[in-house]
């Protein structure tokens, strides 16, 4: 039975997961007048949130109300906003695919990969990581439900300053124009700007490469090394994230705008960024499975660089930085000596990914 069960002609609109991310968007799809039911899995947390009226140290807004059962969102709500850790992304989905029916919108706001390898697949040289085995998260969204209208959310969303009502914009990406207007009516106000794109594995890509750079910024910040060294790593860091996402099949012009560039400045340079907080914490001496423990919420970053440092062997994309961040993390080098590699590294053209076609 849902709790504090509301009687109303509106649409309801549903969340899943009541991380940071996920309130903050509640919070704003009830503030623009939606009925908005959160779905918190844990049965204790939802009665607590309910009755407390916080939900990841936000004040929950009048219109949302908690609820502990998976199968009622689809059943009351036409749209549905997915925001879960990758990890348990498929999982969740499985559950909810014999409740969703192909009329069901999905704008999901998860900045992760889903990585899918079956139990006898033992990756090697021979059989090395692939895009078959990492999905995005709209990919498995179509893989294991009959919805056909997916989108996502990306851009720099910092989840404490949306509560704090601060300024702020996103991109609903869809090959579905219906499903970015439905993005943009749902979410838009005067502090809240909503973008749209077609692009939406391009958005998606974005949103998950940024936290490889954010973790190296961290680690920047972490040893005081100034403003200019992080102003040359994040530079060098969107280079990398666009010869990445060509390869797993974006393209550049995503990068470049506000799920690209401007989710990458607010994730590498502020404290607020869960990502950031563990490379700046990593610098400062502090062990990487403690850092994670610690952490409220998950930081997609370090499962994202195990990620990509296997696709960019499979795809033989050269990605210093990725590869760098990935001997920190697993002690194969120290910060100090990371440092003082990608000083010295070969960086040949400053930006040659825009250059025009050699005519024949």
């Amino acid at each position: 039975m849902a709790m504090g069960s509301k009687n109303t002609s509106r649409d309801v609109v549903g969340v899943i997961g009541a991380g940071s991310f996920g309130t903050a968007i509640a919070n704003i799809l009830a503030e623009n007048d939606s009925d908005v039911i959160l779905y918190v899995r844990d049965p204790k947390k939802a009665k607590k949130i309910e009755k407390e009226r916080v939900s990841a140290k936000q004040k929950l807004h009048d219109n949302v109300e908690v609820i502990n059962e998976l199968e009622e969102v689809p059943k009351r709500c036409e749209v549905i906003f997915p925001m879960v850790p990758s990890a348990n992304f498929r999982d969740l989905v499985i559950k909810l695919a014999p409740h969703l029916k192909p009329y069901h919108v999905l704008i999901h706001g998860t900045k992760g990969f889903d990585l899918h390898v079956p139990e006898k697949y033992k990756i090697t040289r021979n059989n090395p990581l692939t895009r078959e085995h990492v999905k995005t998260i709209s990919e498995v969204i179509k893989e294991e439900t009959s919805v056909l209208r997916v989108g996502c959310l990306a851009g720099p969303n910092l989840a404490r300053e949306l509560d704090q009502r601060k300024p702020a914009a996103t991109v609903v990406a869809s090959h579905y124009d219906e499903v970015v207007s439905i993005g943009q009516k749902l979410l838009k106000n005067d502090r809240f700007m909503i973008y749209g794109s077609r692009d939406l594995i391009g958005i998606e890509l974005c949103g998950v490469l940024k936290n490889i750079i954010a973790v190296g910024a961290g680690t920047i910040a972490g040893m005081d090394l100034g403003e200019n060294a992080k102003s040359l790593f994040i530079s060098r860091g969107l280079v990398e994230m666009v010869y990445i996402g060509q390869a797993l099949g974006g393209n550049a012009q995503a990068f470049l705008g506000l799920a690209g560039v401007g989710d990458l400045i607010a994730t590498c340079t502020s404290n607020l960024s869960r990502n950031f907080t563990v490379g700046y914490r990593l610098a400062k001496g502090e062990n990487l499975s403690e850092i994670i423990e610690s952490l409220d919420e998950v930081a997609e970053g370090v499962k994202t660089i195990n990620i990509i440092n296997e696709l960019s062997e499979s795809y033989r994309v050269r990605c210093p930085i990725t590869e760098t961040l990935y001997k920190i993390i697993h002690d194969k080098m120290t910060i100090e000596e990371a440092h003082h590699y990608l000083m010295n590294f070969p960086f040949r053209a400053e930006i040659d990914f825009l250059e025009p076609e050699p005519e024949d």
